[in-house]
């Protein structure tokens, strides 16, 4: 064994097995060349094993990312698959077996007259995405088959198997938004982890703050695309009078800043000409004549070979004015309508399932792009802050970006993790010491004391704290540059494989694969099980006993439930006494900021126009209504991570909707219930299937339900904002903070108690759905398999045979406990 394996086993946290890699002499080539049958004899543990399988190939695509030459053939799958000659081999087998009776599914290769063979497929690497796409896309073309024989009738059973079956596929996307000042590294990070040198402009370009970029896979053809996402001529037309405003008499227009981002966004968009137009007069259409689809409200569609061609076409919908090589045939800049952009690449492992979302920090002040900036925090699972190395703890924009989006994140939103990534970890500047392994040193001794001083600001972050523990902020140390030269680093010093083997967890193919599966295998079983005459004195007392033990789960739910809104109750009702005795002392810390002078007339303005929000360009963003509103989410932010947690396992109500089991696994193993198994089967992957469903339903609700407060507050300051923004001439400042002041002192008895009533309904209302949701769904199921007697839809032995094994091969399970594995 060379040093290369040892290194690689201690870094995968799996040094318990250099022991037997040296005994068997496995080096860096016979490590590159283990297939599943030698893995298997190395390491007897499953567990153990499962968690090599996974790391080795990993390391295998990053070698094929850098090296294609000389790693091609490590990764390259040297079996193929015929997806029609499967599908027309299960379709020719159903029919015969429906027509003659059973018969086994030859998958060796035999086939009937008039169809190509589908060939024999090895026993790879279960845990591998390659065979796990080989075994859904089988399992596929098998529901696929059977949903085209089931009978063409409207009856309660069969209508319920086609509407299952059509939605047995589900695609999850895990989304991961990545924030970060211009200048940060952003795009070369992101270059750097998917293994495209080109696809995201870097270097001396001043990026678009407003500009949202969604990096992503495509899985349709192999060109690279772009989908120009625009906002509509009437938002655009909104924005020029707000613009307009802004470029009004201004004293001290030099300093300020939002005065040159008005300046900029009409001179990019439109050259000089502004300067001498009327918002209505820059509406005419022939300002958009490259762009027919900003004024068609459809998206616009770029398709490259390359990713370097791609980049170069996308660049002036994302990217202010430059002078880069990339953008010097640029005459107009269009980013001022883009809303988003979605760049897809093709075949993508590791994108697959993921959605990399590069972010602006803090919203916009244009609506429609500051929803959809809104919509996309609070969908993130995972967000990556990323800041230079050598101002990481010190760099502001960061921490205020943390600091303002983490409520949105946390009980507002889904995220499970926060990684801060520090970039350009290898700029160290001078050093005594400049051979290789003294930069090194000094390189990794750098990235030390980065990780300890950020660590060190985040424990600072008590309202961050809140919605995050310390033990879900990760920081990292990446090089892109030394991740593609290797002059210094080790690969593995650069951190980014580090980031690439998170985002490989995140694709979750073997669970995708394994609920399809799954899902699959209960329907299966389902029409088997009606079209059985067997076990008929069994159904009833079963039937029974499942409907009984249904009652006593859903109270196990209810009793939880309750304690929760009585928990709620409590916390709102302290945070409205303390909403109405400091809102006054709230108020005005943002109507009399201390450092704003003669320009806060002109933001209060920008203020009371936009609903109460007001998003510079730079800095800190100003919004009454949360500020209002601050009192009552401190009062349940405790409450509601408790009761609606992104992290860990648990899941929401403490639990008790993962918990919830009909206990058809000790049915199964009773061997009085032989006859139904096929039905309890069915029920175990409805109930699995229900709890997942469930589960994502309250992960979007509980954004709502959290988001309530201060939706309930904006609409009830929304009349005093009319007002105020109607205020002009000689101390309109003083009369734009009466208006305010009054209507908070006169509402402020009834408001908050509103707010608190509206997040109880909605709190009520879901638990109303869940417990109905549950009830019916899962009586349905008990009817439909066990209230069913002898029904002949379509014999499906073989196709259950079938699936069955593919579902045991991805459990490694035997047969007759196949259905206690799931996952």
């Amino acid at each position: 064994m060379d040093d290369f394996v040892h290194n690689k086993l201690t870094q995968w946290d799996l040094s318990e097995l250099i022991q037997t890699f040296k005994e068997q002499h496995i080096d860096k080539e016979a490590l590159y060349e283990l297939d599943d049958q030698t893995i298997a004899e190395l390491i007897p543990i499953v567990g153990t094993r499962l968690k090599f399988k996974k790391r080795l190939k990993l390391l295998l695509e990053e070698q094929n990312t850098t090296d294609p030459e000389t790693s091609e053939s490590s990764v390259q799958c040297k079996w193929e698959f015929d997806e029609e000659a499967v599908f027309a081999q299960v379709c020719s087998s159903t029919n015969k077996a429906n027509d003659k009776g059973k018969r086994r599914l030859d998958l060796q290769g035999e086939s009937s007259q008039g169809q190509s063979p589908a060939r024999k497929r090895p026993r790879e690497d279960i845990q591998g995405s390659y065979t796990e796409e080989v075994i859904l896309s089988d399992v596929k073309n098998i529901m696929r088959c059977v949903h085209q024989k089931l009978p063409n009738q409207d009856d309660k059973l069969n209508k319920f198997l086609k509407n299952s079956i059509k939605h047995l596929e589900t695609d999850k996307r895990e989304v991961v938004g990545v924030f970060g000042k211009t200048g940060a590294g952003k795009s070369s990070l992101i270059n750097a982890i998917i293994g495209v040198k080109d696809l995201l402009p870097s270097g001396s370009i001043s990026a678009c703050t407003s500009v949202m970029i969604k990096v992503e896979a495509n899985m349709r053809n192999p060109k690279y695309e772009a989908e120009i996402e625009f906002i509509t001529k009437e938002e655009w037309k909104e924005e020029l009078w707000t613009l307009f405003n802004f470029l009004g008499d201004n004293e001290d227009k030099e300093k300020d800043e939002d005065y040159q981002d008005s300046v900029e966004k009409l001179s990019e968009l439109y050259g000089e000409e502004w300067r001498n137009k009327s918002p209505e007069n820059l509406m005419d259409k022939k300002y958009f004549r490259e762009i027919p689809e900003f004024l068609n409200s459809k998206s616009k569609i770029l398709t490259s070979d390359t990713a370097k061609e791609l980049s170069a076409k996308f660049v002036k919908y994302t990217r202010s004015e430059s002078k880069e090589e990339d953008a010097k045939d640029v005459k107009r800049w269009y980013w001022p309508l883009v809303k988003c952009v979605t760049v897809r690449v093709p075949k993508n492992g590791l994108l697959q399932h993921v959605t990399l979302v590069d972010l602006p920090g803090n919203g916009d002040r244009n609506k429609s792009r500051d929803r959809m900036w809104k919509k996309v925090v609070g969908s993130c699972s995972t967000v990556w802050i990323v800041a230079e190395i050598n101002r990481a703890a010190s760099e502001t924009e960061s921490w205020e970006i943390l600091e303002e989006s983490c409520s949105l994140m946390g009980n507002g939103g889904e995220c499970r993790q926060i990684h801060f990534i520090c970039t350009k970890s290898d700029n160290i500047g001078g050093s005594d010491d400049q051979s290789a392994a003294g930069v090194r040193a000094q390189i990794l001794k750098q990235n030390k004391q980065a990780k300890i001083k950020v660590m060190a600001e985040f424990r600072k972050l008590k309202e961050v704290k809140k919605h995050f523990s310390e033990e879900y902020f990760k920081v990292f140390t990446v090089s892109s540059k030394e991740f593609l030269r290797r002059k210094n680093l080790d690969r593995d010093d650069t951190e980014i494989p580090s980031l690439q083997e998170f985002l490989q967890d995140l694709n979750e193919w073997h669970s995708e694969t394994l609920n399809y599966v799954s899902g699959a295998h209960g329907i299966l079983s389902l029409i088997q099980g009606a079209s059985s005459r067997e076990g008929a004195d069994i159904k009833t007392p079963v039937c029974k006993g499942l409907e009984e033990k249904l009652s006593v789960e859903l109270d196990k739910i209810r009793e939880p439930m309750k304690e929760t809104l009585t928990a709620f109750e409590k916390c709102l009702s302290e945070g409205v006494d303390k909403s109405k005795s400091s809102c006054d002392k709230v108020l005005k810390s943002v109507l009399y900021p201390t450092k704003k002078g003669g320009a806060f007339h002109r933001i209060l303005k920008c203020v009371v126009e936009n609903g109460g929000i007001h998003k510079p360009k730079k800095g800190k963003s100003i919004n009454i209504n949360m500020k209002l509103t601050s009192c009552l989410t401190d009062s349940i932010d405790e409450e509601f991570k408790k009761t609606f947690p992104n992290e860990g396992n648990s899941g929401p109500f403490n639990g008790v909707i993962n918990a919830f089991s009909l206990g058809t696994e000790k049915l199964m193993m009773n061997k009085e219930c032989e006859n139904v198994k096929l039905q309890l089967t069915f029920l175990k992957t409805e109930e699995e299937k229900m709890k997942t469903k469930l589960n994502k339903l309250i992960r979007e609700r509980k954004k709502t339900i959290y988001s309530s407060l201060t939706t309930t507050i904006e609409e009830t300051m929304k009349e005093c904002y009319d007002r105020a923004k109607e205020i002009r001439g000689e101390g309109s400042l003083k009369n734009m903070r009466e208006t305010i002041e009054m209507h908070v002192h006169g509402s402020k008895n009834v408001m908050f108690v509103q707010a608190k009533d509206a997040m109880m309904e909605q709190l009520r209302d879901l638990m109303l759905e869940i417990l109905e949701k549950l009830e019916s769904t899962m009586q349905e199921s008990i009817e439909l398999s066990l209230k069913t007697d002898g029904v002949y839809i379509l014999d499906v032995s073989l196709e259950l045979e079938m699936v069955k094994n593919y579902y045991n091969e991805l459990t490694e399970c035997p047969d007759d406990d196949a259905i206690l594995c799931i996952d």
